[in-house]
């Protein structure tokens, strides 16, 4: 019986490692720096990819758990977030800080031995993710355009870990996801309204569910297209995209910019919940389809 206590106990403190570093997000990311890495490497390197995947993971691992810190009182406030383990009181604030310390010091000793560049975008994200982001994100709807300065790093942050340089190509893919972030974030704003306003977070532009706040998600829907189809163009330096990638990104973006309508029309919840869902499978296989396109033309 002890035994099975035990185990029990063993499994909700790993459950709560996972709550408290947003593992399903960290994860995410990591896959983001690595699309990065893949399409800036001249010749992959997988030892380095292991240390930038421990690196993005500890670097989000450490945003998400500074966020719980000082949020805690507003989490309880929340259906959604109300059983984290610091308002539910599975966890100390003293174990929830020494995990976004030791995370901090470690993810960026990770990311400085990759090189030095790498290490200090970490420490910018870190930064303006917990001091910054954080504090505005009850103050102001501004705070999801600053909220979108460290969400745009981890995808160059793979290029600019596998060429130790920030040039035009890092700065699109910086771009890229900068843009996405928008339609994304308000899609779930709109979402989960009411459960954001019990905590008192202003998620959508206009703070509320309205025309204005629909016509933004559609003309950030659309710069986001836009961007992602410039490498296109052959002006992005090394970064490059095929024409029939083009077409497929294109695709994309047009499926994402039907719920994005559709919203506009209806201004419904579940819209909503489908443009957040379209957006995720955006920006997943657009990373996919741009680092496919490179490897088939290096092939080929």
């Amino acid at each position: 019986m002890s035994k099975t206590i035990e185990n029990t106990y063993q499994v909700n403190r790993l459950t709560d490692f996972k709550e408290i570093t947003k593992m399903r997000l960290a994860v995410s990311v990591v896959f983001s720096s690595i699309a990065g890495y893949f399409l800036g490497a001249d010749k992959i390197n997988f030892f380095t990819v292991l240390l930038l995947g421990i690196g993005g993971y500890m670097m989000v691992g450490a945003s998400n758990a500074f966020n719980q810190v000082l949020e805690r009182d507003l989490d309880g406030l929340m259906s959604r977030t109300k059983n984290r383990p610091l308002p539910a009181g599975r966890m100390s604030v003293k174990m929830a800080l020494f995990i976004a310390v030791s995370f901090t010091l470690l993810g960026l000793a990770v990311l400085y031995i990759i090189n030095p560049v790498t290490s200090m975008f970490g420490a910018i994200s870190i930064f303006l993710y917990v001091s910054v982001y954080t504090p505005l994100k009850t103050k102001t709807p501004l705070s999801v355009f600053v909220g979108a300065f460290p969400g745009a790093i981890p995808f160059m942050l793979g290029w600019v870990a596998a060429t130790n340089d920030f040039s035009i190509e890092p700065g699109t893919l910086f771009m890229i996801q900068f843009f996405w972030q928008f339609p994304h974030f308000w899609a779930l704003g709109w979402w989960l309204y009411d459960d954001y306003e019990k905590g008192g977070f202003f998620m959508l532009p206009t703070g509320k569910r309205d025309k204005g706040t629909a016509i933004q998600i559609i003309l950030y829907t659309i710069w986001t297209v836009v961007i992602s189809l410039v490498p296109t163009l052959g002006v992005t330096g090394n970064l490059y995209l095929s024409p029939i990638a083009g077409v497929l990104i294109f695709l994309l973006g047009a499926g994402m910019m039907y719920y994005a309508v559709k919203l506009y029309r209806d201004r419904d919840q579940k819209t909503a919940k489908q443009l957040m869902f379209a957006s995720v499978s955006y920006i997943t296989l657009l990373q996919i389809i741009y680092v496919l396109d490179k490897y088939i033309r290096l092939w080929i």
